[in-house]
């Protein structure tokens, strides 16, 4: 991070969390304050999404991921299900050029399951390997996403391996996730005023720091995060213990 940036910001550039995990809340509330159709919400959180991404870059995350699309939005109306679905491919076609510039390397974590729109599933993969060799911060976006899903899928994975039970722990599991290169994030965001995780990333929040704002998430600006980050420096992390220290069966995998 930039010091002086570092400095008018008021954050520590040494005590930037690693990885910052969010769940993009509001969409259909801001829509429906406005008068607007809640689709309306969903296009107005691109905007969002990607000042937060810019936020981000200004400070040097190595990992953001944010929860895009979970394995319970398949419950939603159909017109609002089929509009997402669009929506995120046609984000996908119109910024991962964007992102491929500043650097960014793009993954995916989810099912890939029979429901995704094989176009999406597709531009995906695409925008996998055309960031596959950036060195900058890596943008993991959770879609068709479920944290128990996610659980699930590791533990059929283990048994389908024959792995013995005696072998499994808390490393081999880590092997099986969606994606085991990604660190655990440091710090969770929720916007709109929503106190809970909704079954995101179950096994990796365990030690996060947890940061809720009223904000719906079509107004959210890379403020709300800077903010979210002084925030997250201004706790004592204990991990069970008396003091600031690494958590248990540290996973930190700095690139």
């Amino acid at each position: 991070m930039d010091p002086q940036l570092a400095r008018s910001l008021r954050i520590d550039p040494a005590r930037i969390p690693e990885h910052v995990a969010m769940v993009m809340d509001g969409n259909g509330r801001w829509a429906t304050q406005r008068g607007l159709k809640r689709t309306d919400g969903h296009a107005a959180g691109e905007e969002a999404l990607f000042d937060a991404v810019e936020g981000a870059l200004d400070l040097g995350l190595g990992w953001l991921t944010v929860y895009a699309f979970s394995t319970e939005n398949w419950r939603r109306p159909a017109d609002e299900v089929r509009f997402l679905m669009q929506f995120n491919e046609s984000i996908l076609v119109r910024r991962r050029d964007e992102l491929h510039e500043r650097g960014v390397r793009m993954r995916f974590i989810g099912r890939r399951d029979w429901r995704v729109p094989r176009r999406l599933l597709r531009r995906m993969d695409e925008s996998i390997e055309l960031t596959r060799h950036n060195k900058g911060m890596t943008f993991t976006i959770a879609f068709n996403y479920g944290g128990r899903a996610e659980i699930v899928d590791a533990i059929q994975r283990i048994i389908n391996d024959r792995v013995p039970a005696d072998k499994v722990n808390e490393k081999l599991i880590r092997k099986y996730l969606y994606d085991p290169e990604m660190p655990d994030p440091e710090l969770m965001v929720r916007t709109s005023g929503e106190y809970r995780i909704s079954n995101y990333l179950l096994w990796e929040l365990a030690y996060a720091e947890l940061v809720f704002t009223e904000t719906l998430w079509p107004d959210f600006r890379r403020e709300h995060l800077f903010d979210a980050v002084r925030e997250f420096q201004s706790r004592t992390r204990r991990f069970g213990g008396l003091s600031d220290a690494a958590p248990p069966e540290a996973t930190s995998r700095r690139r």
